[in-house]
């Protein structure tokens, strides 16, 4: 359907439903726009105050873009039931009469993205979004080999989260400068990536990133690396960056993440001919017997925390610490996924 079709259909719509009576304080009237994506219809809405709005069917337990509230603008999850369904929607409306135009402009744009992207609309919306916003990064240095390869392990462990959650970037805390590289609602995952040929050692910074959350659990994710000879072997973090933007509901956020440790899709080419290949994956549960120190250790043997700036190596080579076994993982990630909101 051509975007001049989807204006005409929108227009009649809106037109349509403005002319009906009002209904009560929080409902809406709601019309059906010739779009069809994977649980239902997109749908024109006019609600109780005359405002505009455009209706994108999501599952009840998806969830949305923080930070879309107005002064022109506002997303929000919206349950609506008539006589025969119950369903739950992405709901986009305008809250200005002066940008009526432009937010027509919006929804042409956003029911044409869902029609080419069906299987997952919410990804449709906020490319649209984005697209009307401008963003403007600010330039800096490439990342060095070291943070680079930092980076590759703990976006392996991202990859991870990804495929069983669409939202699970919302977890990756280390861009804000949180102690764990990843945070959910009680528990914490650490990342370390060595390219040491031999070996597992950890550098840990600071007395309170082998601290687990209050309440909860943290776990040491050690990853080792080596850079991989030949053009054909291993990946690159711009193809990893590809598969995460992929299986994400929200390109513009993980972007924005990676903008925040120093990585820009602008700079991919500089990185493309650096290629990693993960040697060793292995999660420890970093318990009692996790070699480490913590402002809270030092204090239960009575020594006073006094040291500033401490940084220092674990060594995770031998017998101890044990790390988890297969479905120890999947229940730690499964645990640590219960978090993303």
């Amino acid at each position: 359907m051509s975007e001049e079709a989807f204006r005409q259909v929108l227009a009649a719509s809106w037109a349509g439903l403005e002319a009906e009576a009002p209904t009560g304080e929080g409902r809406v009237r709601v019309a059906r726009l010739p779009v069809d994506v994977v649980h239902g219809s997109l749908a024109a809405a006019v609600d109780y105050e005359g405002r505009r709005h455009i209706l994108i069917p999501i599952p009840s337990d998806r969830r949305l873009r923080a930070g879309l509230d107005g002064p022109g603008l506002r997303l929000r999850r919206r349950p609506l039931e008539d006589e025969e369904t119950y369903q739950h929607y992405a709901d986009l409306s305008c809250l200005r009469d002066d940008l009526g135009d432009l937010f027509t402009e919006v929804c042409v744009d956003i029911m044409s993205a869902a029609e080419d992207l069906p299987q997952n609309p919410v990804k449709a919306l906020y490319r649209v979004l984005d697209r009307w916003r401008a963003l403007f990064r600010a330039q800096g240095p490439l990342l060095g080999p070291d943070q680079l390869a930092g980076l590759f392990g703990e976006l392996v462990v991202l990859r991870r989260l990804l495929e069983l959650d669409p939202s699970a970037h919302r977890l990756w805390s280390g861009p804000d400068g949180h102690r764990h590289d990843f945070s959910g609602a009680t528990d914490a995952v650490e990342v370390k990536t060595s390219t040491a040929d031999e070996g597992r050692r950890a550098r840990i910074h600071g007395l309170d990133q082998l601290e687990a959350p209050m309440g909860g659990a943290l776990s040491l994710v050690w990853i080792g690396l080596r850079r991989a000879g030949g053009p054909t072997v291993g990946e690159t973090v711009p193809g990893l960056v590809d598969t995460l933007l992929r299986l994400c509901d929200d390109e513009t956020a993980l972007l924005d993440l990676l903008a925040r440790v120093g990585y820009r899709v602008t700079d991919a080419d500089n990185y493309h001919d650096i290629r990693f290949v993960v040697r060793e994956e292995r999660w420890y549960p970093v318990g009692p017997e996790f070699p480490g120190l913590t402002a809270q250790t030092l204090t239960a043997v009575g020594v006073p925390v006094s040291v500033l700036d401490v940084s220092y190596t674990v060594d995770l080579s031998g017998a101890v610490p044990h790390s988890m076994d297969t479905s120890e993982v999947s229940r730690t990630v499964e645990n640590l996924l219960q978090g993303a909101a």
